[in-house]
């Protein structure tokens, strides 16, 4: 086990091999669009999972990175699904050409609101940030359930189905690159700063609450984005997709993976879709497990599977150089 460790790490260490796995991932994804090389429902699950990486890394910005607790992050996906749904349902049907121009106003839809919850939510400290996404979850829902517009409690159906593999996968590796570009700059050393002590940053010039809304606000911006595509994956989207059991989702993605690392939020997206699709057959009990895995996971590992440790693939040559130095 040792010796297979090794190898995984000399493996990750050399950077050469992550474009190589990029346009490998990209080619496969075309092919299996374009051909029968994978069945609809294998493409189904492969692009969830892709949507379900850009939720992780979203909130594992402000979660894991920030330091802070949100429980709110399906209700920036309602803000995304429905603001481009109605673009690609009611306002301009039948083009495909807006897909795109859709997914980036639904994410700034969510990135606005965010905006402006974050103003209000960082005049607070500790646990009411939880308090608060949580109340706003709640807002969203009972409003999409009695805008008549909208569906209403019965939903928005008829969405275009133009989330594809490619899509998905090239929006996934695009969010991965702005937030750990984000994360390894001027602003993401203060982010983490914050998250080992405020009043210490604070003390140190760090501007945190300028800091924190920033954050919020990408991570919103992408819950959005993953929104988007999961409206047109779906074609039909109500209330009740986007409710509080979606956010336990979410954070049992971010914190089986692990909290600040990029690394941890791509392998709990994955494990968690495939125990996800396991467990389907059991109905019910399966939204008893998957928060029970949750409760475990705070009790006996608190930062996830690779909690603040991150592949020499997603740091910085600076960074990189340093770690080789130092062993």
């Amino acid at each position: 086990m040792e010796n297979i460790r090794r190898f995984c790490v000399r493996l990750a260490d050399r950077r050469w091999i992550l474009p190589v796995l990029l346009v490998l991932g990209m080619t496969f994804c075309v092919v299996a669009e374009s051909t029968s090389l994978l069945n609809s429902y294998t493409r189904f699950v492969l692009t969830a999972m892709l949507v379900n990486v850009i939720l992780c890394v979203s909130l594992n910005l402000v979660n894991g990175y920030l330091g802070e607790f949100s429980v709110g992050h399906a209700g920036f996906m309602a803000l995304g699904a429905y603001a481009s749904a109605m673009l690609t349902t009611c306002l301009f049907p039948q083009t495909p050409a807006l897909f795109i121009p859709a997914i980036l106003v639904g994410g700034l839809m969510a990135a606005v609101v965010g905006f402006f919850l974050a103003l209000l939510s960082f005049k607070t400290r500790g646990d009411y940030l939880a308090i608060i996404t949580l109340a706003f979850l709640m807002i969203v829902k009972s409003a999409l359930e009695n805008i008549s517009w909208v569906g209403g409690p019965r939903g928005l159906a008829g969405i275009p189905t133009l989330t594809t593999l490619p899509i998905a996968f090239a929006t996934a590796i695009i969010t991965l690159w702005v937030i750990r570009n984000l994360i390894y700059s001027k602003f993401g050393r203060a982010v983490v700063a914050i998250r080992e002590d405020e009043i210490a940053a604070n003390a140190m010039g760090v501007r945190t609450r300028e800091a924190k809304i920033l954050a919020f606000t990408v991570s919103s911006f992408f819950g959005g984005v993953a929104g988007a595509l999961l409206a047109h994956q779906i074609t039909f989207i109500n209330p009740g997709s986007f409710d509080i059991v979606k956010s336990t989702e979410i954070l049992v993605m971010v914190y089986l993976g692990g909290i600040g690392s990029l690394a941890g939020s791509i392998l709990g997206a994955v494990i968690f879709t495939f125990l996800s699709e396991a467990l389907r057959e059991y109905g019910t009990w399966r939204m008893v497990i998957l928060p029970l895995i949750l409760v475990l996971l705070m009790i006996f590992r608190p930062r996830g599977i690779m909690g603040l440790r991150e592949l020499p693939w997603f740091l910085p040559r600076r960074e990189l150089f340093n770690r080789r130095k130092k062993s």
